[in-house]
């Protein structure tokens, strides 16, 4: 049996996979909300409790965070989480933790055909890294290196690199971020959940339009950013609408930076649960045209394969096949 997890700022997930005739099959699965847990081994007691009695032999998590020697601090979470731990709690010794967007990246390597959208029309076939960019609760971004035989996930933190605003009213949007975080804005404070909020704040403070009713007037146990998502994709609402594009923007050019530093030819994958959300928006010249806008570099970026991600279990699956392949 194999335990898989994937654990985020906002949610965790976690299943049992059986493996019979070489092959997987879900067991037991389980998703709970993060926050509501002062550690993961807290949270891992209420699913032991839960799920049904078995024999688990590999372990592999995927969580929002970096993971230094096989520990990880959370990035958006109290918890302090070691493969030395899990060994102990489980007896066993194969485990492994991943960076979630390393269990997302080697997850992509499994989806089909259909459970993508392809964005970029002239994407070129070329067998070559693939970069996975995704924006949920925070950005999570990674590199899948391809060694001329087989793919490799990297993890990576760079969803904390600089913010580089890319015109003038993504200027005016730096300065003003630089009041609120005056030591450091990253791409996550904008290209990710919170972001969409603050963009909007922005927006509103700055007089781009009046705010509507169904925000002012908003329960404060609402998620703000799925409301003006809804005003920009069905109520139409100006406010909204210009906070989705300068969002795509923003996510599509860091998108198009991590494509040229990692070189990927194979492919920029868009995972996470944001982009199948706002797809209109995502699909729109906003996002293309900041994603190919490199310069001398633009013919490189328009004949790079461009996909979203549809299926939200992406990096669970990824957790799952890496124990499958690397750990049994």
């Amino acid at each position: 049996m194999i335990l898989s997890g994937d654990i985020g700022g906002t949610k965790t997930k976690l299943a049992l996979y059986k493996i019979e005739d070489n092959s997987l099959s879900l067991y037991y699965e389980k998703q709970f909300s993060s926050k509501k847990y002062n550690s993961f081994l807290e949270l891992l007691e209420e699913f032991k409790n839960g799920a049904p009695k078995s024999d688990i032999e590999a372990i592999t998590i995927g969580i929002a965070g970096p993971i230094i020697e096989q520990r990880c601090r959370t990035t958006n979470l109290p918890w302090d989480i070691s493969t030395e731990e899990l060994k102990k709690y489980f007896n066993t010794q194969k485990v492994k933790l991943l960076n979630d967007l390393e269990a997302t990246a080697y997850g992509m390597l499994y989806l089909k055909n259909e459970e993508f959208y392809d964005l970029n029309p002239n994407g070129r076939d070329i067998k070559g890294n693939i970069a996975v960019i995704a924006a949920g609760t925070g950005l999570g971004e990674a590199i899948l290196y391809w060694d001329g035989n087989s793919f490799s996930p990297i993890g990576t933190e760079g969803g904390h690199s600089d913010f580089a605003p890319i015109t003038s009213q993504q200027d005016e949007l730096l300065t003003w971020l630089r009041k609120r975080y005056p030591g450091h804005v990253s791409y996550e404070r904008v290209a990710s959940g919170m972001g969409i909020s603050t963009i909007y704040e922005f927006l509103y403070e700055s007089g781009f339009a009046k705010q509507g009713e169904f925000i002012a007037n908003m329960d404060e146990n609402s998620d703000k950013s799925a409301l003006i998502s809804k005003g920009a994709l069905e109520l139409n609402d100006p406010l909204c609408i210009e906070t989705l594009k300068l969002f795509a923007e923003i996510y599509a050019a860091e998108a198009g930076n991590l494509a040229l530093k990692s070189m990927s030819l194979g492919g920029v994958y868009i995972g996470g649960g944001i982009a199948p959300k706002i797809l209109p928006i995502i699909k729109s010249d906003y996002f293309l045209n900041a994603f190919f806008s490199k310069g001398r570099f633009e013919e490189l970026l328009r004949m790079i394969p461009l996909r979203v991600s549809l299926n939200p279990n992406t990096a669970l699956l990824g957790a799952t096949r890496y124990a499958f392949d690397k750990l049994i």
